[in-house]
C-alpha cells in the first residue's frame, strides 16, 4: 500500500511546572491509504497531541511530518494540507451554531468544493449516512442532542475529498448502535475508497475493529500486537 503520511524522527515536549515534558522522542512511522488505524490509550497519554501534530494544527520540536513525501510547512504549506488534504473531527463540535445541520455541512462543501453541482444532495446523503433525519437536518444545530452534533460533525468532516480522515474520540457522545455505525462507515472510506483514517480512542473495543492499532510507548509511536 501508498505511504501518504510519514512522520520523520518526531520529538514533541513541553514545559509544566518548570520541568520538561516529553510526549514524543524521535518517533517514525508510515500511515498508509487504505487503512483504517486507531491510536489506543488513556486520558492524558498523549493521543490528542499525537493527532495535533499529523493534522498540521501543531508543529513538533523537532522532526518533520511528510504528506506524499512533501514536507509540511515547508514543501507544502500547513493551511493548504488542512484544506485540501485532510479532514478533523474535533471532541469540540465546532458547528456554526446559528446555522441548521444541513447548512453546516453545504457550507463546509462550498468552501472545499465551491464549484461543485448539487450540494445539498451530497450533504444530505452525508447527513443521512451519519443518522440523521430529514426532520433533524433542517434543526439548528443548538436544537440538536450531543450525539446528534457529533454525526453532523462526522458528515461535515466525510463530505469532503480529503484522504486523510483524523477523528478525536468521534464515537465518545454517541449509543452504541450509531457508534457501530460510524465505525463502519471510516471501514468503508478505508477499504472502498482508498482513504486513510486516524481515529484517537480509549475503547479497546472500538480499537479491535481497526486494521491497525497504534499506542504511545516510551515515548515511540508502535503497534499493538
Amino acid at each position: 500500500m501508498e505511504t501518504i503520511l510519514t512522520l520523520n524522527n518526531i520529538s514533541y515536549h513541553y514545559q509544566s511546572g518548570g520541568k520538561r515534558q516529553a510526549i514524543l522522542e524521535n518517533a517514525n512511522y508510515d500511515f498508509t491509504a487504505g487503512t483504517f488505524y486507531t491510536i489506543l490509550g488513556p486520558s492524558g497519554s498523549g493521543k490528542t497531541t499525537m493527532l495535533s501534530i499529523s493534522s498540521g494544527l501543531d508543529v513538533p520540536n523537532e522532526g518533520q511530518v511528510l504528506y506524499q513525501k512533501q514536507s509540511l510547512g515547508t514543501s507544502l504549506s500547513l493551511q493548504k494540507y488542512r484544506k485540501n488534504h485532510c479532514a478533523i473531527i474535533f471532541q469540540a463540535y465546532n458547528l456554526i451554531p446559528y446555522m441548521t445541520a444541513l447548512q453546516n455541512v453545504i457550507t463546509a462543501i462550498g468552501i472545499q468544493h465551491p464549484r461543485m453541482k448539487n450540494k445539498r444532495a451530497h450533504a444530505v446523503k452525508m447527513l443521512t449516512e451519519v443518522g440523521l433525519t430529514p426532520e433533524q437536518m433542517k434543526r439548528p444545530v443548538l436544537q440538536l442532542s450531543g450525539g446528534q452534533q457529533q454525526r453532523v460533525t462526522i458528515a461535515r468532516a466525510l463530505s469532503g475529498s480529503a484522504q486523510i480522515i483524523f477523528a478525536d474520540e468521534p464515537t465518545g457522545n454517541l449509543d452504541g448502535e450509531t457508534a457501530d455505525k460510524i465505525i463502519y462507515l471510516f471501514k468503508a472510506l478505508a477499504h472502498q475508497m482508498d482513504k486513510c483514517i486516524i481515529m484517537v480512542t480509549h475503547d479497546k473495543a472500538i480499537a479491535k475493529e481497526s486494521d491497525i492499532t497504534l499506542t504511545l510507548k516510551n515515548k515511540q509511536l508502535v503497534e499493538v500486537l
